[in-house]
């Protein structure tokens, strides 16, 4: 070898982090996460680092896959009653719908559209009593709108249909409950307008058969709905050939906004649209505030592994005070000491972050397909915790946690660079 010419492993005095020195830091930070025999205790720390970050990336897939599961969950137990958009007009009830339903029906995106009539009523049976909504349907339509037939627990909509007698009724478990019906039972309905009669408001009153009931999972429908036919609703209320609105199903949910628009322009005034996120917005809103609060919480866990990860390197750089020096000697500079600190905690912080990703979606996917954790379905209406993993949380959380991570190595390098070559070759 020439006099002109350096060893393969030696850093260059005028190289300042080209290309060719990678492969040197990164061998020096690999070797530097391994300690000596007779200092085990850094090693060890290293693992506690690694293991720390992998227990946070953990906790926060988990988390925030439960409450996406949640947010799943609610959105379809919402969307099982409610279409996906509503048209209405502001003066009242719709009297030419079947016009307005073949403008809709012509626009892009949507699969189906189904009138019904809503009011405020009360029902009684027995001396019992309760304030609920009363929504007529045409049931051919409504299936082919709205996953209420899916939520059907006895009977069907196909039932509404049946002429015998009284016109059919469908409820809530929760107030057939409530009340102490049950299927063939007759009720009554009692609107608080009526006719005029000598004595002051007089109210209308109706008697209905109950044809089925149905179960969403949400105290609010199963409580405070009941389902009859569309002609029957009209008849009560009055409303002769008109209907309240137009229910509206289309082939994606998350186009509500953009077909809502369309609508609008389509129809213009007194008519307006609303979809399913306006309707349910402070509800949806609470849950990602909820979600975006786990998720600054869960941070924290690794955070605060973070800290072991600057221990572990101070510790480094405390032990290999003398290799640094010998290093500096040779030509390293102060990047060149930096990058082997930052590849060590780098590395740690990926490996850590690769662990916690694996085992988060493991975990995930295990509570999801056996159902580990029960929940009292009187309660929370579920049976066991939803999981749902999004490929957006992964990514957010291995970004999270390797930034953080690299964060962390920031200090201990620039400590490592200030090394002094002198004090501790002093005597050697």
């Amino acid at each position: 070898m020439g006099s002109g010419q350096k060893p393969k492993d030696t850093p260059s005095p005028a190289g300042h982090g080209s290309f060719r020195h990678f492969p040197y830091h990164l061998f020096i930070a690999l070797r530097y996460l391994k300690s000596k025999k007779r200092h085990k205790g850094v090693s060890f720390n290293t693992a506690i680092s690694i293991g720390g970050v992998a227990l946070g990336v953990m906790a926060l897939l988990v988390v925030l896959s439960v409450m996406s599961g949640f947010h799943e969950d609610l959105q379809r137990k919402i969307l099982g009653v409610n279409a996906h958009i509503v048209v209405l007009d502001y003066k009242g009830a719709l009297p030419e719908y079947t016009q307005i339903d073949a403008k809709i029906r012509g626009l892009r995106d949507v699969v189906s559209v189904s009138p019904f009539v809503l009011g405020q009523v009360m029902i009684s049976v027995g001396g019992k009593g309760q304030g609920v909504y009363l929504r007529g349907i045409d049931p051919s339509l409504e299936e082919k709108t709205t996953d209420i037939a899916r939520h059907m627990k006895e009977g069907s909509l196909s039932a509404l249909d049946v002429k015998d007698g009284f016109p059919g009724i469908i409820l809530g478990k929760e107030l057939a409950n409530r009340l102490g019906v049950f299927v063939g039972d007759a009720i009554h309905i009692l609107s608080p307008t009526g006719e005029i009669g000598p004595l002051g408001m007089l109210p209308r009153v109706k008697s209905f058969k109950v044809v089925g009931i149905f179960e969403v999972g949400m105290f609010e429908y199963d409580s405070n709905l009941v389902i009859t036919g569309l002609k029957p609703a009209q008849g009560f209320f009055d409303l002769g050939n008109s209907v309240t609105g137009i229910e509206v199903r289309l082939s994606d949910i998350y186009k509500a906004p953009e077909v809502r628009e369309k609508i609008q322009s389509e129809l213009g005034f007194p008519y307006h649209a609303r979809d399913w996120m306006q309707m349910n917005k402070n509800l949806f809103s609470a849950l990602k505030l909820e979600k975006f609060a786990m998720f600054v919480i869960l941070v924290l866990i690794v955070l605060v592994a973070s800290f072991n990860i600057v221990s572990t390197l101070i510790m480094n750089v405390i032990e290999k005070e003398r290799e640094i020096a010998i290093l500096k000697t040779m030509g390293a500079t102060n990047g060149g000491i930096m990058a082997i600190f930052v590849f060590q905690g780098f590395i740690i912080g990926l490996i850590g972050t690769l662990i916690g990703l694996v085992s988060g979606y493991l975990l995930s996917y295990v509570l999801n397909t056996y159902e580990l954790i029960k929940l009292p379905p009187d309660i929370y209406y579920l049976s066991h915790l939803p999981v749902k993993m999004n490929l957006s949380d992964f990514i957010s959380v291995s970004l999270s946690a390797i930034i953080i991570s690299f964060l962390s190595t920031i200090y201990p390098a620039w400590q490592a660079a200030k090394v002094n070559p002198i004090e501790p070759l002093r005597y050697e």
